[in-house]
This record gives structure tokens, sequence and C-alpha cells, in this order.
């Protein structure tokens, strides 16, 4: 397995993927950190690493977490002199770090999430080579004023800058040649490539080997592979460029033995070529046609196949965004025993995932058809980083951890079973993943978690454990075996051809795409865009990462119709109507009998939304003098609260059905309100710059918080945390003391961050985890930050007009905008692309949505049902006399408070 046979070749517990995506380590130094309690000091001893973007401690002692210091964090990095006073024990120079944030990794040596320590800190090092400090200090600066650059690609260029100077300055050891009598053919710098993480070094060429030292002496001084022992070389492209170069040992394995990236084709070209000239006796260089041949005549197993076809087409296990795909070849995730000779068993393979369900392909080529060019079915990808990791967390966490900065994925969003991610891959609205090759292969680590990971715990309550299998898989190794004795069918066999055609082949662009209704967004696909003509560097690198992390369709190998394969019949396979009927006869009839409590609820939800055009007026009320700005509900349900422009503050009881109590902080008008999880705190943001907390068993005001330089638009809670948006350009976000946390005092608040925007910022959501905020602006820009690091994930101008309301959808994935253009428009948290855009014929103020389906509250007062497949409305409902200024769901999604210019609060239930 991939990410196994890349751990093999060091023990260490630092990793390169304990640093930030494209950040290189350059130089480690022993040293102590000295640290001080109660007036006695402590050294802790271990390896201090110089790294592009940040400082990382590795102690020795392996129940000491490493310590992780960004240095975009860092506001002073000293150089102390030896202290040399006679009247004091004499100390080593050393240097001060004064930070604002610590980031604790694998504390007690335990894979886990990272754990951020905040507030300004001063860290000491001592070098055990005292002599060398200053330089050391002298090079953190020089980072450090690359990290604190304001464009991304002023930093990455001055971080480049510093890497060709390093690079420059060494050259490869000719000490660990394996013999005197070795003649080197060439030297270059170049960089070794391992799933997310590149390592800088030299590559040494010789007439016996192929040396690979890296710069850092990470993970070993120098990487050996004799070139007699090489069964094949690729030429790769690496981000989007050609500069790639794989060399393999084996004949049949998709793992590599090294993957090198070069700064020049050039050099690329002339050590591949050398390679290939010296190896011409030992090895032959095979085309696609020539594998598809061995293919056709049985000599080649469709495992094989696929393997070898994915190595031509610039798939790689050392890169992520091209990692190997394979298909879903089953269809039976429910029974008991796997029939192997029915059709019914198996996935049609002549149509791409997302054309499996026919009412959901229904609904995307109604939206392609709507679509300006450049048009795309399919607004996320079959294979992507996250879809990857997605399958191998328990085999590969350090990669997940990387990925999303220090964090797993969701308990519920995790792979935690085989049916449930098939069921979603046939029925989600933007998932159409298909599979890796190690579903194929003969390790099933992946599938269990040997390394009793704690990946968190569902909403069920249990914990994410093992994978759980279909029934007809007595365990783990079963499974593998069943699945690959599935692959190698004689239905897979007869059928395999049109998949490739699909993946590999002539209908994987242009016209015969479109009729096979495969068509992706066009960055996928090579050659769509040359990142080298951008001239903007922050342009160029924002739209390679989006690139790279969306997913890339592989190289088309074959430009006609593949041919099958010739194999003889062993036995009958019942061809079953079912394999081309809709798929709601395919899927899963239930989930049986121990369905979780959980399960229920997501059920009802899904029930509730699939009738929501069915709710039904209970009863409307007038209790304010102006617009109403925002609705909060107890956990009961008893007692509602309401802000408006009239700057009240109302409380509503639903058993009097009247209004008990009013609230008035201030002349100016209140714009939003949420209730605390409490359920005896009120909080409301005001025009006047405040926001305003109000105790509901005391019946009135308890503090102000005075935050802003402008109007607060709205704000939003998670646990001990205050996110306040205001048209000053800003969203601060606030922490509560955690004692006594229930009297929110002024005193008890500090501001952890201020999120900088172009614009007045007038809307704010946070996602259900509370890892992610939204934000959006008066200028029609959509901005998703990360609230663990502060950092912007995501910035899209999609808009023409303010924007009025923004949300997550349930499962995080994308983020929903409303705006003064009428647009709806939905973008995906991950690349940051546009996938569905609507014009409505009229302003969209506020709405709920689940992901797939949006009840919006109009500027003529009507509820409008939209379907973001089809990007219809499916039901207009009678609401308000003027447009829909504030919207509240249920968590089961039956009931819907709305509020109005009209001044009105309407009741909206579901009937039973």
């Amino acid at each position: 397995m991939a990410f196994l046979k890349t751990q093999e070749r060091t023990k260490e517990r630092f990793s390169l993927l304990l640093l930030d995506l494209e950040e290189y380590y350059f130089e480690q130094h022993t040293a102590y950190h000295v640290t001080s309690k109660d007036k006695k000091e402590r050294t802790i001893r271990g390896s201090f690493k110089v790294c592009s973007r940040s400082i990382v401690f590795d102690p020795e002692d392996l129940e000491e977490p490493i310590l992780k210091i960004p240095l975009r964090d860092c506001k002073k990095i000293e150089f102390v002199e030896k202290e040399q006073n006679p009247f004091h024990e004499p100390r080593p120079s050393a240097l001060t770090v004064l930070c604002g944030q610590v980031i604790h990794i694998k504390d007690s040596n335990v894979i886990a999430p990272y754990r951020h320590e905040r507030g300004t800190k001063k860290i000491t090092f001592q070098l055990e080579v005292w002599n060398k400090t200053e330089d050391v200090v002298q090079t953190l600066l020089q980072l450090h004023r690359a990290s604190c650059l304001e464009k991304v690609g002023d930093q990455t260029a001055m971080i480049a800058a510093n890497l060709q100077s390093r690079l420059a300055r060494s050259s490869f050891d000719k000490n660990y040649f394996q013999s005197v009598a070795e003649k080197p053919h060439m030297e270059c710098a170049v960089e070794m490539v391992l799933p997310l993480v590149s390592n800088p070094g030299h590559v040494c060429i010789t007439d016996e080997n192929l040396y690979f030292q890296p710069l850092s002496g990470y993970p070993e001084n120098v990487i050996q592979i004799k070139l007699h022992r090489v069964r094949r070389i690729y030429k790769r492209r690496h981000g989007l460029r050609p500069l790639g170069l794989e060399v393999f040992c084996t004949e049949n394995d998709f793992c590599s033995d090294i993957y090198l990236k070069f700064y020049s084709t050039a050099d690329r070209d002339e050590i591949y070529y050398y390679i290939a000239t010296f190896l011409e006796n030992h090895m032959t260089e095979h085309t696609a046609e020539s594998y598809m041949l061995q293919w056709q005549r049985g000599h080649l197993s469709n495992y094989q196949y696929l393997l070898h076809l994915n190595n031509l087409a610039d798939r790689s296990c050392n890169d992520l965004s091209q990692y190997p795909v394979f298909p879903w070849v089953l269809a039976d995730y429910t029974s008991a025993q796997l029939d192997l000779t029915s059709a019914a068993t198996f996935r049609d393979l002549s149509k791409p995932v997302g054309a499996l369900n026919k009412e959901r392909l229904d609904g995307l080529l109604a939206r392609y058809r709507g679509m300006p060019e450049p048009r795309f079915m399919y607004g996320s990808h079959y294979s992507s980083p996250g879809y990857v990791l997605f399958y191998l967390v328990r085999v590969a966490p350090e990669h997940m951890l990387c990925l999303q900065n220090g964090r797993y994925d969701h308990a519920d969003r995790m792979f935690n079973s085989v049916g449930d991610t098939w069921k979603n891959c046939l029925e989600g609205a933007t998932d159409f993943k298909e599979l890796t090759a190690e579903f194929y292969g003969t390790d099933c680590s992946f599938l269990e978690n040997r390394l009793i990971l704690d990946l968190g715990r569902r909403q069920n309550g249990s914990l994410v454990g093992d994978v759980v299998l279909p029934p007809w898989a007595s365990d783990a190794s079963d499974f593998l075996q069943k699945h690959k004795q599935a692959l190698e069918s004689q239905f897979v066999s007869e059928h395999l051809h049109e998949w490739i055609d699909l993946v590999f082949g002539f209908k994987q662009r242009g016209s015969e795409a479109v009729v096979a209704q495969n068509v992706f967004h066009p960055l996928t696909y090579e050659g769509s865009i040359d990142c080298d003509s951008i001239e903007d560097t922050d342009q160029r690198i924002a739209m390679l990462t989006q690139i790279l992390e969306f997913g890339q369709t592989p190289k088309q190998l074959f430009s006609s119709p593949h041919p099958h394969r010739i194999t003889p019949r062993f036995h009958n396979i019942t061809r079953s109507p079912s394999i081309s009927s809709p798929i709601s006869d395919l899927s899963p009839a239930s989930q049986g009998e121990d369905s979780s409590f959980e399960d229920l609820t997501e059920e009802s939800r899904k029930f509730a939304w699939a009738n929501m055009g069915s709710l039904e007026v209970i009863s409307s009320d007038k209790i304010h003098k102006e617009a109403v700005t925002g609705i909060a509900v107890t956990r009961d349900g008893a007692a509602i609260f309401s802000t408006s422009q009239d700057s009240t503050l109302k409380m509503f009881s639903r058993e009097l059905k009247d209004f008990q109590r009013s609230m008035s902080f201030s002349n100016m008008a209140l714009s939003s309100c949420l209730m605390l999880a409490d359920g005896k705190t009120v909080v409301c943001s005001s025009w006047d710059n405040n926001v305003y907390f109000y105790s509901v068993p005391y019946g009135r005001r308890q503090d102000t918080l005075m935050g802003h330089d402008d109007a607060v638009s709205e704000i939003c809670w998670f646990e001990d945390r205050l996110y306040t948006a205001s048209w000053d350009s800003t969203v601060k976000v606030w922490q509560c003391a955690a004692d006594n946390s229930s009297s929110h005092r002024r005193s008890q608040f500090e501001v952890l961050a201020e999120l900088e925007h172009d614009a007045g910022v007038n809307t704010v959501g946070l996602n259900p985890a509370g890892t992610l905020l939204v934000s959006g602006c008066k200028d029609g820009t959509v901005t998703i930050w990360d609230t663990s690091s502060y950092g912007t994930l995501q910035q899209v101008h999609c808009h023409t007009g303010t924007i009025h309301h923004v949300a997550f959808s349930p499962d995080s994935r994308h983020v929903l905008s409303v705006s003064a253009d009428s647009c709806m428009k939905v973008t995906d948290v991950q690349t940051g692309m546009v996938i569905s855009s609507v014009k409505a014929d009229e302003e969209q103020r506020c709405f709920c949505w689940d992901g797939n389906s949006v009840l919006c509250g109009g500027q003529s007062g009507d509820l409008l049902l939209w379907d973001l497949l089809s990007n219809t409305v499916t039901k207009r409902i009678s609401a308000h006399a003027g447009a829909v200024t504030a919207m509240w769901m249920s968590e089961l999604c039956t009931t819907v408070i709305t509020g109005g210019e009209d001044r009105q609060l309407i009741f909206w239930k579901l009937p039973s």
C-alpha cells in the first residue's frame, strides 16, 4: 500500500506531513527548549527544525508534544547573547520567539488532531552548538519576513529564492557512491515528491545507480536505486507542468520507488532518456496499445490492466490530485450472499457515477442546458485528494490532518460504511466519486482502525472504528477477496472497456462526452488552462491550488472506442432488466431494524424536506412597528424572540399566542438575534455598533459589548466564541471566559481575531461543527475562513450586489448565498468553485436549506421552494405583504417561522 511503503523509510516521530502544504524543511539543530515553572528552569532536549513557514521542535522525550510555531504568528525573534556575569552561572547564547500561537502535535506520541495554544507566549531555545545561534536567528528573520508579506505570490517567490540559494550553495556528496569506479553522468537540483509533501535536494545519476540526497538529510542521508533493478519509468505532469519522473523497480506494483520533480523539463528529459537507453536491453517501453493487446488476450488481469492505464495516464500514488482511479463494479451491498452470476449485482459500467441515478441525472441535465459556456454536468470530480484520504484515513491519518489543517473530518462524514458510501454516490447531489486501487488489493488495513485512532464520535453516539462491510463479507479480508473476484468476473471483463472509454478513452471529452453524460468542470481537463500565462502571481497560485484540490481527469489514452476483451464464457450471467432501470430499484431497501435514533432523525428531516411544499400557516401576529430582522426560539419552543428595525427585542409566547415582553436597547435598529445554549440569554446585534445580552430569567439587559466602528449586521455563536459581522468591513471573534460563562460580562470577552474584508460584511454563518465560518459582503464577495487558524480558505467574488444571506450545507461541503443581484449561488468549500448559479425572478432575502432543496423568502413576500438539481421553483407559497426578511426552522425541519417587512411573524407547520 502506497502510504505504508512511503513510511517505511523512517521511524522518526517527525514527518514532513506536520508542515503546511507547499512548505519545505531546510535544516535541523540539536537544541534545548528552556521552560521555567515556579522559578525552576527545565530543559527539554530535541531537534530544532527550520522550515520555510514555521519552526518545529521535536523533543527526544516521546511523551512531550512536538511544538510547531507558524512564522506568520511570530511577533519577535531575537538572539540572546551568552551571559558571562561572574556573579551568575554562565548561560549559553539562545534564541527567543515571541509568538501568538503554538501548535501541539502528537502529545504523548499519539496521532490526534492538533491542539492550538493561543495567546502571546515567549519561548526560549538553546542550540547545542552555541556559535550557530546567530546564523539561525538571521535565517528565521528572513523567512519570517517572507511569511508576513501581504501577497501569497510574494511569499512564495521569496521562499523559492531562499530554497534555490540553498540548493546552489550545496551539491551531491560523492562520498555516498557505492563504488569508487562509478562514473557520474549528471547532477541537478530536484524535489522528491510524496503524498502532500515535497523534499528538496540533489539527484545524481551514474552508470550504476540513481541517487537522491535530501537537502535536510531527512528521511535519510541518501536514497539509492540500482539501475539494473529498474523496470519502468514514466514522465509525469506535476502541478500541471511536465517536470515529474517516476521510477519503478517492480512490474505490477502501483507504488513507485521514487518520484522526482525537476525544476526544468530539459533536466527531467535528459535523465529519463539516459535511464531508458541504459535499460533498453533489460526492459520494454510499453504503450497503452501494447497493454491493451495483452489484456484483450487474457495475459493481464483487469486489475493489472487498470494499474497500467493509470500509470500511463499520469496517475501516481505519490500525487493525491492524480491518484490511481478504479471503478465501483458492484451495486449490491445489502444481500447476505454475493451472486456474481447475476447482472443485477453489478454497476452499469457504461455510465459515469453521476448518470447512474436517472432522477438525479435529469436534474443535472436541466441545470446543464440552462448554463452559459463553458458548461459542465458535474460540479465535483470522481477523484480528488479529499476523496482519496476519505477512503484511506485509517492508514494515513497524518495525511488527513495535513490536508485539513490538523483536524479530521466530522465523524458522520467519515468513511463509515461501504454500503452507505455507495448509496451516497448514487443519491448525493454532488457525490460522484469512484474507488481507489486499495479496494482490489490484498491489504485490508485501510478498512480497519488498527492504529486505534480517535476519529470522533458520530451523532448517534457511536465511535468511528472499522468500516462497516456488506452482509456478504465475513471480515475485511473476505470483502477484498470477493471484491477482487467481482473485478475479475465475467460481467466486468465483458464491460470494463465501456468504463475505460469514459475515464481514459474517447468519451472522456468533446461531443462524445456530452452524449455519454460525462462532462466535468473544464478546469479538471489536461490543457484546459495555461497557469504560466496568468501574470498575477496570486491568481496563478490560487488557480493552480483550485485545480489540484478539485481533482484532475486522467490523460486521454484512446481516441477511438476501446475493444472488448476476448474471453470465454465460463458461466451464464442472467441479464436482469434492473441493470438499466432507475437506480431506486437498485438502492438498498432499508437500513435494518436496528437503526439508531440519529438515523430516524435524519430520515425525519429528509421526509420533511420532501414535503416542504405542504407548509401550512398556523398563525400570524403583527408585533413590531417595522421590518422583522431576526428570530430566536428557546429549546422547548415555548418562547419566540424577534428583533426589528423598530429597535425592539420582543418575546412572544407560543402558548398564550401573544407577546409578553418588549425591550429596547437604543433608538437604533436591531439587526439579528440568537439564543445561547443555556436558554437563559438572548444576544442581539444593533446598528449602533454594539452587541447586547438580554437575560431571559431576569427580563433585563445583562450587558453591552462595544465592538465595532459601524453597524453590527449579524452574529453567530459556537461553544465559547462569539462572531460579530459589521459594516466596518470586519468580522471579530470574541472568546468568552470559561468561568461563570452564564453571566457574559463584557470584561470576560477577549478579541481572538479580527477578520479583514474589502467591504462591509452583511451576513455571517458557521458550519455545524464550528470549524468553518462564511461571510458575505456588500461588494458580492463570499469568504470562507478556518476558525482554528483564522486563515482564509476561499474568497470568491460571485455576486454583483450586496449579499443578504449565506449558510453552509449540513455536510459543510457547500455554501449557498443570495444577493441583491437576484442570484442564488452554491460554492464548493474545498475548491472555491461556484458549482451552481440560479438567476431568480426576484431578490431572495433569506433561506433555509438541506444541501439540495432551498426554502427562500423573496422580495415579493412569497416563500419559494427551490430544487437545486434542476434549478427550478417547485412551489410558491403566499406569505407576507412585503419582503420576507427573517426565517427560522426547527431541528426536525417540521416548523418554520418567518418575519417580514410587513412587521408580521408567521408560524408554519408541515401537516402530520
